[in-house]
């Protein structure tokens, strides 16, 4: 069998493009897997994971959570609302409290970018990065890719723009790593305010005209304004923002070819996508979310063949 180039997946940027193309290989089988009447394998029958979520998620931890058990893991489940994190314990404490229960895996999300990384230098367990603050956000991208791959094949040569919110998000950087190192072009799309600078050292172009971006692409990724990490004013109201880079079907229907339109969720129906575009035929945001399942499958399958 074929094995990953790293022991943990911390982020894109660690990954080889061999590493991308075995991580979408086996979550091609287990899609497979997960479609069939009886959705559930032997393959991490003796692995304990435990997730350990220091901030709010839906779907991430669902899908963690749902691809644990169609694996047979033994499952722990951590949320910093309720823990000793509150009295003051250290992150280094608190997980290896948790690893003295025998845990083998840990899927973590941190507010602190690197937090993973921190981790990873000083246990011994695998570690997954659901997302560290405005980092990054591997299995997104990785499902991402996966989806795009679905529906266009190989990404090399393709176009992908991503819209909104890119200076507060981690599922931009890792979706920009993971789509160059598949031969991709991207584009970045949002007001100058909420495009980090420097960006384009990353290979890829700007742009501030949502139409323009809509136009030139194969694929809209469209991510969500992050009203809870802007610590100012970064444009003067959702109105305004809706107004200028909201997008709807009509704008989708008026382009002279069909394009894939993604949102990673939670969608701000009204602000990023009006409803009648994200429920459009153009739209693949329900595919992402059950890609989800194959794609966490598929990573935590491959780090634990590494012990």
């Amino acid at each position: 069998m074929q094995k990953l180039s790293t022991r943990h997946l911390l982020g894109i940027k660690d990954l080889t493009p061999e590493d991308i193309e075995l991580i979408m290989a086996t979550a091609t089988e287990f899609k497979e897997v997960i479609n069939r009447p009886i959705k559930k394998v032997p393959s991490l029958r003796d692995v304990t994971i435990a997730n350990v979520f220091f901030e709010n998620s839906t779907r991430t931890r669902l899908s963690f959570e749902l691809a644990e058990k169609r694996l047979s893991a033994d499952t722990l489940s951590f949320s910093a609302a309720g823990s000793s994190v509150k009295k003051g314990e250290t992150l280094l404490d608190t997980v290896n409290n948790i690893l003295a229960m025998k845990v083998d895996m840990i899927v973590m999300r941190h507010a602190s970018p690197g937090a993973p990384h921190y981790l990873s230098k000083h246990i011994k367990a695998n570690i997954v990065n659901a997302g560290d603050g405005t980092h990054e956000h591997p299995t997104q991208a990785l499902l991402d890719s996966f989806s795009m791959r679905e529906k266009l094949g190989d990404l090399a040569g393709k176009k992908i723009a991503i819209i909104g919110d890119i200076l507060h998000s981690r599922v931009a950087l890792s979706n920009i790593f993971a789509l160059k190192k598949q031969g991709a072009e991207v584009m970045l799309c949002g007001p100058s305010t909420l495009i980090p600078r420097h960006i384009t050292d990353l290979g890829v172009t700007v742009c501030h005209d949502v139409k323009k971006a809509l136009a030139w692409c194969d694929v809209a990724n469209v991510l969500r304004i992050q009203l809870e990490r802007q610590q100012i004013k970064y444009f003067p109201s959702l109105r305004e923002y809706s107004l200028y880079y909201g997008i709807n079907k009509r704008m989708l229907d008026e382009l002279d070819k069909e394009i894939v339109l993604m949102h990673p969720g939670p969608i701000n129906r009204g602000v990023e996508l009006t409803s009648d575009a994200a429920d459009s035929h153009h739209s693949i945001i329900l595919d992402q979310v059950e890609n989800g399942v194959a794609v966490r499958m598929a990573v935590l399958y491959l780090l634990a063949a590494q012990n």
